[in-house]
């Protein structure tokens, strides 16, 4: 039993690195002028989702949160490969994956992080202004 569960895991492990793989290949595919309007419309509208913090229904919200997530991406994902021209995916999934590939940039992660501590240093005096302000 424990072996099929670690099967299990694996497949669902393999699976997820697909779909992560296939968000950044259709987000590549959006971007491309070969890519077919429609098919760009759909990877465009699906990769966004897929990769912002905001969903449409909140994560919060027991089972329908989580829910979105795993109808809506894949489904978007499905669509967007179905309309994208079989030689382009196979070219977006290789850059995808040589992209997966690449180290990340801590420099980066330093600068996101330090925007967002300046952001709450000049939110936190504000809100606090803003709140003393409509006590008055």
């Amino acid at each position: 039993m424990a072996s099929g569960m670690a099967k299990g895991l694996d497949r669902l492990r393999g699976w997820a690195r697909r779909v992560k793989r296939d968000v950044l290949a259709v987000w590549l595919a959006a971007r491309d002028r070969r890519t077919p309007w429609s098919a760009r419309l759909v990877g465009a509208l699906t990769a966004a989702y897929a990769l912002s913090p905001v969903d449409l229904i909140p994560d919060v919200i027991p089972v329908l949160g989580l829910l979105d997530d795993l109808l809506i991406v894949p489904l978007g994902l499905m669509l967007a490969v179905r309309l994208i021209p079989g030689p382009l995916m196979a070219e977006f999934r290789a850059r995808a994956a040589e992209m997966e590939a690449r180290p990340r940039s801590w420099m980066a992660a330093v600068v996101v992080v330090g925007v967002w501590v300046g952001v709450m240093i000049f939110a936190i005096p504000m809100h606090t202004e803003i709140a003393a302000w409509l006590k008055n």
